[in-house]
């Protein structure tokens, strides 16, 4: 068993290491920041050491006793509660999924906890670089990607009784880096209009006409 002084800087490293990926977390403005991704760096990482070396009095030739100690339980356990954790940072707002990836980085996160738990410093430090890496250097990149790969979404717009009918379709069909697929009007309370957007700009234009007063209720289905 290591000394004492090793398992502290352990915990320590962990809590750094967390720390360093829940800054990122916080700048961005998620539901999970610093100090919860510090928190389960440390817990991944307390859960190692207990399962590595807080059982060895029990550890026994197996001809000698039928008490049979399973040290990796702890760890898939930890594996699981952050499962949970993790779920409870992802929220659905409408149509779209936010805080899938803060809930992929808390489960890195004990995995790394993990690792500098049990003494695996250069595999905890490599994966907190690379799991930083994807979340700061590809943010800009999955933009820049964008500029290549069109998306199509369709939408029903859902415009106020007194509302323009004309004014949608004039937002859509001038847009110059959005194609409309097609475009038809809902009957109803009031106008409405359903359309098929492709075009990288789908989501911006999408923001722009929801902050619109006249535009009651925009629906992503598919």
């Amino acid at each position: 068993m290591p000394a004492e002084a090793e398992l502290i800087l352990r915990l320590i490293i962990a809590l750094v290491v967390g720390g360093a990926i829940g800054v990122e977390r916080d700048v961005t403005g998620q539901i999970a920041g610093l100090r919860t991704h510090m928190s389960v760096a440390l817990g991944a990482a307390v859960f190692s050491i207990v399962s590595a070396y807080g059982f060895t009095e029990f550890v026994q030739p197996r001809a000698e006793t039928n008490y049979q100690v399973d040290v990796t339980r702890i760890a898939s356990n930890v594996v699981t509660g952050v499962g949970f954790l993790g779920g409870g940072a992802i929220i659905k707002l409408g149509a779209s999924v936010r805080g899938l990836t803060t809930a992929g980085s808390l489960w890195v996160t004990a995995a790394i906890g993990l690792a500098i738990g049990l003494g695996s410093y250069l595999a905890g430090a490599v994966s907190a670089a690379a799991l930083i890496f994807a979340l700061t250097v590809l943010r800009g990149r999955r933009r820049w990607l964008r500029r290549f790969v069109s998306t199509r979404e369709t939408v029903v717009i859902r415009l106020a009784p007194t509302a323009r009918a004309g004014g949608v379709p004039e937002a859509l069909l001038g847009h110059h880096r959005l194609e409309v697929r097609s475009l038809s009007h809902r009957a109803g309370d009031g106008p409405a209009f359903a359309a098929d957007l492709n075009g990288i700009d789908a989501a911006t234009l999408l923001a722009e006409l929801a902050d619109h007063d006249d535009v009651v209720e925009i629906e992503v289905i598919g």
